[in-house]
């Protein structure tokens, strides 16, 4: 199960750190990790590309505001 999280960026275009990748900030979550003893959280940031397409998730600590060009 995921728990909707605020954050200040939601709805901005957003930059993600680790992969480069510049889109709209659609969401960001709480998610349940299964692992092999139990579980863990992470939060995630869910990011639209400027090209459209599927969001794709990164962590919330890769995300910073996406400076205009």
């Amino acid at each position: 199960m995921s728990t909707p999280l605020p954050h200040p960026l939601l709805g901005h275009r957003v930059r993600d750190i680790a992969s480069g990748l510049i889109g709209e900030l659609t969401s960001v979550v709480r998610e349940e990790i299964p692992m092999h003893r139990g579980s863990c959280q992470a939060d995630l940031a869910y990011i639209r590309p400027d090209a459209g397409g599927t969001e794709l998730p990164t962590a919330i600590s890769n995300i910073e505001a996406a400076g205009s060009t």
